[in-house]
């Protein structure tokens, strides 16, 4: 399927020339860490942009006028592109520090290299991910769907989470989380109850799922007491841990008198550009019938999931 689109591998490469050292750093911090380093050392430091725009100035550099071209110092570079200079005076450091003063200037090129690679991969991959969907949603190949969002719980449709998903496949982005959310004895409920409590019951789990979700997760109920929520570019540890706040947030609920929020998690990852996220749904599927069992079986759950019966 052509939608146009540049690949995301491509535009790694290309964007990077459209930042500036204040696009990838937050100026004030990286002025207190490279005065840190020079007055441990004794040295001067001067930051500028590639095209030698001064941007961080530690000691007297009056006069001093970069050559990015001929005399370029050190190199910043990011995603195979050079985005800044650090030239280094090292008249007042001592003789017997300069071999530890050298080997901490590469550590902090090193250091800033990675921190500038993290941010311009989380803003490009965002801003990406947007522009395939709208590219999809104003393509003349792109399905109709009559509704976007689920009414009951404000999440996107089914239908309308494939669309997602599939410009999320097209992103090339890896890895992504995969979480599968299944609402705890919602037929339960249903049979006891009615279909009052038990939407009231979906509504609450959603409102949950959504407020302990970050503003780029995207979140869709794929079935009626189902929740699927897809984390780009998943930090290690950031899926259990949302999973971890989602589960907790549901035990904490007591705002109702009858209902008592249950949830089972499944967690995998699409770690390979090839793989599609809708074979990925079946897998965390998997992962959360064991979870649902364990909670399930534990001390306490039967009572107060029964809790309303009792009124």
């Amino acid at each position: 399927m052509d939608y146009n689109v540049v690949s995301f591998e491509k535009r790694m490469k290309e964007n990077i020339k459209n930042y500036a050292i204040r696009n990838l750093y937050n100026l004030d911090t990286l002025t207190e860490y490279l005065k840190a380093i020079a007055q441990e050392y004794g040295m001067e430091l001067l930051l500028t942009d590639r095209h030698g725009e001064k941007a961080v100035i530690l000691g007297d550099f009056d006069g001093f006028e970069p050559d990015v071209v001929k005399e370029p110092g050190e190199k910043l570079r990011i995603a195979d592109r050079t985005v800044g200079h650090l030239y280094v005076r090292c008249g007042g450091v001592a003789q017997e520090r300069k071999a530890a003063s050298e080997k901490m200037l590469r550590l902090a090129m090193d250091m800033l290299a990675s921190l500038g690679t993290e941010t311009y991969m989380q803003k490009e991959s965002a801003s990406y991910i947007d522009e395939l969907e709208s590219k999809l949603e104003n393509g003349r190949h792109q399905k109709l769907y009559s509704e976007e969002k689920d009414i009951l719980t404000g999440v996107y449709t089914k239908n309308h989470l494939e669309n997602r998903l599939e410009a999320l496949d097209q992103s090339e982005v890896v890895p992504v989380a995969v979480v599968n959310v299944n609402i705890n004895d919602w037929k339960f409920v249903y049979d006891n109850f009615g279909v009052e409590k038990s939407d009231s019951l979906i509504q609450i789990v959603a409102s949950i799922v959504k407020r302990e979700a970050k503003k780029e997760y995207i979140i869709g109920r794929i079935d009626g007491d189902v929740f699927a929520v897809f984390i780009p570019m998943a930090e290690e540890g950031e899926a259990e841990d949302y999973c971890r706040r989602v589960q907790e947030a549901c035990v904490a609920y007591e705002e109702d008198a009858v209902l008592a929020p249950s949830v089972a998690v499944g967690i995998v990852y699409k770690t390979n550009v090839e793989e599609r996220l809708s074979d990925k749904i079946s897998d965390a599927e998997y992962e959360m019938f064991d979870n649902k069992l364990e909670i399930k079986n534990s001390p306490g759950y039967q009572e107060r999931l029964k809790k309303g019966l009792k009124l």
